[in-house]
């Protein structure tokens, strides 16, 4: 039998209940639910994220739910009509470091049926937002088990942390921002055909294999994976000097920039290495530093005279949909 996935069924909470979400600081700490917002856990309405997503029901309205300290072994999917915006309970929210609530769940993809399937948490809904809150996916080695699937447009994560093994990220569609979050796996951790930019990140590798598999495909796909001012590095007391590939192309037509990033020693000299026949890949580093960042023995990759922009990554509205204090 499969887990529960919990989907937004419920019949329309009462008017008037959901209110958008308030603005925050940033690093500051936030222990208490923001005005308006649905409340889980210790001292609040709903025991689980499940329940609180299924009390928003049908409802179009911008809404929050605010996620006491706690592990939730609970495996979602968001499927809110409107703007939503998870809050997880923390004593700074400018990192991930301080974060107090982790969503888990284990099971692999060859078990759930599919990588969709498989995700602790899955999102479907455009516009919405996560701060400060782990997802994980307990399998570990042996198979495909996604933490998290984002397969929806202007998907915001902000001091978030995504831990797994094999596809722990799966950015699969539209466009996604990762703000000040940790993204740790070994195999293909990253990967889909959104449109991605990862800024401020760290970057944790835990065992040896290819850091992003990219699924473009067509030429006329605009999107990118761009990572910016990450730190890339392998996971607390591993030494995987040269045991590590910055990407390898998942489908023909990858596209990946690492700019402006600390590339540790856990990179291989030579960068990137191949995975579907036939690719031509567009594999990009610019203005990178650290032990790993030396180019000169690098395979498959494309020059490039600068690094590229939010505008490019995100589409010229972008300001309109990410919270720029990050």
């Amino acid at each position: 039998m499969l887990p529960t996935t919990f989907l937004l069924s419920a019949p329309v909470f009462a008017a008037g209940v959901i209110s958008a979400p308030a603005e925050l600081t940033r690093r500051t700490s936030r222990t208490s639910a923001p005005s308006g917002c649905l409340t889980v856990g210790s001292g609040g309405t709903y025991s689980t994220i499940g329940d609180a997503l299924d009390a928003l029901g049908s409802s179009t309205s911008s809404a929050c739910i605010y996620v006491a300290s706690g592990t939730y072994t609970e495996q979602l999917t968001i499927n809110y009509a409107g703007a939503l915006t998870l809050y997880g309970q923390t004593a700074d929210t400018g990192t991930y470091k301080d974060n107090t609530v982790t969503i888990t769940h284990t099971i692999s993809s060859a078990d759930a049926g599919s990588l969709d399937k498989s995700a602790t948490v899955n999102v479907v809904s455009d516009g919405f937002t996560m701060y400060n809150i782990n997802v994980a996916n307990g399998y570990g080695q042996g198979a495909q088990a996604v933490a998290l699937v984002g397969n929806a447009d202007r998907l915001g994560f902000y001091g978030c942390q995504f831990t797994g093994y094999q596809d722990t990220l799966y950015a699969k569609s539209g466009t996604q921002y990762y703000s000040n979050c940790m993204i740790e796996g070994a195999v293909d951790y990253i990967f889909g055909d959104a449109s991605a930019w990862f800024g401020e990140c760290d970057i944790v590798s835990n065992g040896g294999g290819a850091i992003t598999a990219n699924s473009r495909e067509e030429s006329s796909d605009t999107s990118w994976y761009a990572i910016d001012n990450c730190n890339i590095k392998p996971a607390s007391g591993m030494d995987l000097d040269s045991e590590v590939y910055l990407g390898r192309p998942w489908r023909v037509l990858a596209r990946v920039i690492y700019q402006n990033s600390e590339l540790g020693s856990l990179i291989n000299a030579k960068g990137w290495t191949t995975m579907a026949d036939g690719a031509t890949p567009l594999y990009y580093e610019y203005n990178n530093s650290g032990d790993g960042s030396d180019t000169a023995e690098r395979e498959y990759e494309t020059s490039i005279s600068a690094g590229v922009t939010k505008t490019t990554v995100l589409g010229s509205d972008y300001k309109d949909w990410i919270d720029s204090s990050w």
